[in-house]
């Protein structure tokens, strides 16, 4: 029969896990039977990382600081948002929908201290300073105190009588979270929380989780763990487990031990019993388990701070043989260390517990405490007394080899990589609107206006207005991506329009430091990559030189482009860059469903989560996209009669790659050039011709009195929206 400490043992803490206790018998001190998992024990690491919503749900008890999913315990349905744009000049209207959610969601059934970051759908939602990525209206966190107050914002939606406090659980709330980037849904959450502001003992644990029944001292100390099962039993698994723990009843009550490495008492020769009720027998009976019956490699999963509280797993592998591998889930934080020397501890302990040894003894071995560590006269290794028994009038003991004090496992393994979002404020906007060319093939019918925005490394999008002229500001929707835009450090000087620059170098400084320019090749420049704005001049670069912290060095230009090579001499120090790239572009006017007219002026607004005042971007309209580009290889031959024939080549806004063997297409609904000769600044002579080609008859200057003088002819294509800019050549007449 067991001991009567023992057979008492099950009604110490009562409840399921009293029971439990109880049907262990003697064999309450081994955590193969006490702790053995059955169906389902503790928190798996799988649960702390999969939010849930379903009724019944287990809130697990939270200590230190861990990273959970925790479960949605309240939410309203889907709050629909409509907006309307377009519909001007023949275009449809368009109506796009927005949605937002409001919702609560338990994390922990015990109080807890804070709530850091906060993850959705694997990004940062909420950054460690507080800052939330995604706009939102209210976010409150209710601490799961006793005394802890209903949420205003469900008790307007349920009514105040039937709203629970929910006191005793961690709960936060979000009030409206914007759902866009989340593809109109409530993403998967994780947070990490913060219970206690240090590490917490396991004996703490125990003693919390079984109300003050179960103590336990010296322990390890645990930076966060997850207590969750059906009883105590199930909770504190998962640690006995893994740390090897012994349960001990004495006269301080029940209490968990670790496994000393010295003897904590002796067996003699002398206090073994040889003859029992008259009979001879053995005293001593020895037996080992198999070899390959060991685990030949262990894995331990975890939680790891190095790795934003996510799984990580150390592996650790014994020599000899053997072909089973057992894997361990443990859902507490540790470092990839600890974790790695909490293996190897556990397999040596496998390997070290294939040995028992039963002992019969006399009635003197009633002072052995199960789950002291003893030695035993000639008997080499420590050994755990795991159950002790009155059996025919003698004290049978089972005893269980326990490693001794050795070497531990070298430092040094790795947390390995992860992907780690950008946790950086959202800042302030910058906003820019630029009126350029047409970036595509074919014809524009209208001023190409589009606007960039951009920030630091937090920053992700801002919502754009359209301010009218009487300051009334019309929402439009929301900008592209972050642009990468920045300053150039220097005026770039003119180059040429029709051979690569090799002779200049661009250098800029980038908006953030973590933005970035890169080299391209020559197929890569084909398809209009590394295009760039500087100014008002369009520029490729085939080579991009970081110099610096978000500062670069562009070289290999291709000048000009797009009929820009009049930018070429309006470059300046500090002027505007822009890298131009389809994607992370918005046409403010079209969103508005709206078009520009050249001349107008145009006011854009931008807010942005980190804006405290709006910026704003004002810009006349040129027109760039509806204008001819300027005619070129101007040159003059003398007629032989006093006079001069002009002539020049043709260029189209619809037609920017080489065509060999057939002439630029004409873009335009006809061929016009409008003529000017210039004398300084005044204009002396205008004309129109539908031919590239135009003579300054002899006649013509001896009627402007232009003879003996130098005289400068310039030439613009006319087009179906705009007149160009022009070509120039300087004759002496």
């Amino acid at each position: 029969m067991a001991t009567v400490v023992l057979t008492a043992v099950g009604t110490a803490i009562g409840g399921p896990v009293g029971g439990a206790i109880g049907a262990v018998i003697g064999n309450v001190i081994d955590n193969q039977i006490l702790f053995k998992p059955k169906g389902r024990e503790g928190a798996r690491l799988a649960d702390l990382q999969l939010q849930t919503s379903s009724y019944g749900t287990q809130v697990p008890r939270l200590f230190g600081t861990m990273r959970v999913a925790g479960t949605v315990i309240w939410a309203t349905e889907l709050k629909e948002t409509k907006s309307k744009s377009g519909g001007g000049k023949g275009r449809p209207s368009v109506t796009s929908y927005s949605y937002s959610a409001s919702f609560a969601v338990a994390l922990s059934a015990r109080p807890i201290r804070s709530v850091r970051r906060i993850w959705a759908d694997g990004n940062l939602l909420r950054g460690a300073a507080g800052d939330f990525k995604t706009e939102l209206s209210g976010f409150r966190v209710h601490a799961g105190e006793e005394d802890q107050a209903v949420d205003p914002l469900i008790a307007s939606a349920e009514g105040i009588a039937l709203t629970p406090a929910h006191r005793g659980v961690a709960y936060v709330l979000f009030e409206d979270l914007a759902l866009a980037d989340y593809g109109n849904r409530i993403p998967s959450l994780t947070f990490e929380v913060e219970a206690d502001a240090t590490a917490v003992e396991i004996g703490t644990v125990a003693a919390e989780l079984s109300g003050g029944r179960l103590a336990g001292e010296g322990l390890a100390a645990l930076d966060g763990f997850a207590a969750s099962g059906a009883d105590v039993r199930e909770a504190m698994a998962p640690l006995v487990e893994a740390h090897g723990l012994a349960l001990r009843s004495d006269a301080a009550g029940l209490r968990l031990t670790g496994t000393a490495m010295a003897a904590e008492g002796e067996i003699g020769a002398a206090g073994l019993a040889r003859r029992v009720n008259g009979q001879a027998v053995d005293p001593v009976e020895r037996s080992g388990g198999a070899a390959d019956s060991v685990p030949v490699a262990l894995s331990l999963r975890h939680y790891d701070a190095a790795r934003d509280y996510q799984a990580g797993v150390q592996r650790v592998v014994r020599p000899g043989p053997g072909r089973q591998e057992q894997g361990v889930e443990l859902p507490v934080v540790m470092s990839a260390d600890a974790a790695r020397g909490v293996a190897a501890a556990r397999l040596g302990a496998a390997w070290t517990g294939r040995a028992t040894m039963a002992l019969r003894c006399d009635w003197r071995a009633l002072a052995l405490m199960p789950g002291l560590v003893v030695s035993v006269e000639d008997v080499p290794g420590l050994w755990r007394i795991e159950e002790r028994e009155w059996e025919a009038m003698a004290v049978r003991l089972s005893l269980r080899r326990v490693p001794g004090a050795g070497g531990s496992v070298p430092a040094g393994a790795s947390s390995g990589a992860i992907v780690r979002p950008v946790d950086a404020p959202h800042g302030p906007t910058v906003l820019r609107l630029v009126d350029i060319p047409m970036l595509k093939e074919g014809l524009a019918s209208a001023p190409l206006v589009v606007a960039a925005a951009s920030g630091g490394a937090g920053w992700r999008s801002a919502a754009l207005f359209v301010i009218g002229e009487s300051g009334e500001a019309t929402p439009i929707g929301r900008s592209a991506p972050r642009a990468v835009m920045g300053t150039a450090q220097d005026a770039l000087p003119p180059g040429s329009a029709t051979l690569i620059d090799e002779r200049h170098r661009l250098a800029v400084t980038l908006l953030a430091g973590d933005m970035a320019l890169l080299s391209g090749d020559e197929p890569g420049l084909a398809q209009g990559r590394n295009l760039c704005l500087a100014g008002r001049e369009l520029i490729q670069f085939a080579r991009a030189e970081r110099i610096g912290a978000g500062r670069y060095r562009l070289s290999g230009l291709r000048r000009g482009l797009r009929g820009t090579e009049w930018a070429m001499a309006t470059h300046e120090a500090g002027e505007d860059f822009l890298l131009i790239e389809e994607e992370r572009l918005v046409e403010p006017l079209a969103l508005a469903g709206t078009q520009a007219e050249p001349g107008s002026l145009l006011r854009l607004s931008a807010i942005g989560i980190g804006d405290v005042e709006p910026p704003q971007a004002v810009m006349a309209v040129t027109g760039e996209a509806l204008m001819p580009p300027s005619p070129v290889h101007l040159h003059a031959q003398a007629d032989g009669a006093g006079g001069w024939t002009i002539g020049w080549t043709r260029r189209s806004r619809n037609g920017w790659r080489w065509l060999s063997g057939s002439d630029t297409p004409l873009g335009e609904e006809r061929e016009l050039y409008a003529v000017a000769v210039m004398d300084g600044a005044a204009i002396v002579r205008r004309a129109e011709t539908d031919a590239p080609g135009w003579t300054y008859a002899g006649t013509m200057i001896a009627d402007d009195d232009m003879a003996g003088r130098t005289v400068a002819v310039e030439v613009r294509q006319v087009g179906t929206f705009a007149t160009g800019r022009a070509g120039r050549i300087m004759i002496s007449v």
